[in-house]
């Protein structure tokens, strides 16, 4: 029986598998790393692969479709959900509130829009739209409609913009209004920034 000192001295790196790692760099260029041992000890090879529209980061290209119910009316959704028209005519969407920045709106003949590019930024300041937002959210309500409000992700603006019409409209506090908007959508998530002013906000 061998002791852990002597598989450790009897290890060769030669029984290693020789490995390849592709990288991706921020300038979107794609790279292939090989290590293997030459005469003069380790080397490392590196070869640029040619690939069409390198993004610099890991594209996701699944689609998120889940559409949180946080209230009858006013839906919650990333810009898949609200680019789908089969998911747009389940939820029998009516409006949509879309405050990405450069996402256009694909139905305008089935669906009333309003855009407001807000970018998701901690700096941004997110409370002076709730007003605005709110009260397109209330004309739907009015209407008997219902309101799919997205964003890139449905993460970050989206998720705020509905909890502080959760706070606007119904008094509720930033943590019960977090709560039931995190209940309705999981991944939401506003930046720091965000989540600060709605910590602060006072309707």
């Amino acid at each position: 029986m061998h002791s852990l000192a002597q598989e450790i001295q009897g290890f060769s790196k030669n029984r290693l598998k020789k490995q390849s790692t592709r990288v991706t760099t921020v300038t979107g260029r794609t790279l292939l790393e090989k290590r293997s041992d030459g005469a003069e000890g380790e080397e490392e090879q590196v070869e640029e692969l040619e690939e069409e529209g390198g993004c610099g980061f890991v594209e996701d290209t699944s689609l998120d479709l889940q559409v949180g119910v946080v209230r009858p009316f006013l839906l919650l959704a990333s810009q898949d959900a609200a680019h789908d028209i089969d998911t747009m005519q389940r939820f029998k969407v009516s409006h949509v509130l879309n405050v990405a920045y450069g996402v256009t709106n694909l139905f305008p003949d089935q669906v009333v829009y309003k855009t407001l590019q807000i970018l998701d930024l901690p700096e941004t300041d997110l409370s002076s739209h709730l007003e605005e937002c709110g009260s397109f959210i209330d004309q739907a309500k009015e209407q008997g409609g219902v309101v799919m409000v997205h964003c890139n992700a449905g993460v970050s603006r989206s998720s705020s913009i509905v909890i502080g019409y959760l706070m606007l409209r119904e008094g509720l506090s930033f943590d019960d209004a977090y709560n039931q908007v995190k209940l309705a959508r999981p991944s939401v998530r506003p930046n720091p920034g965000f989540y600060q002013q709605l910590q602060n906000y006072k309707p």
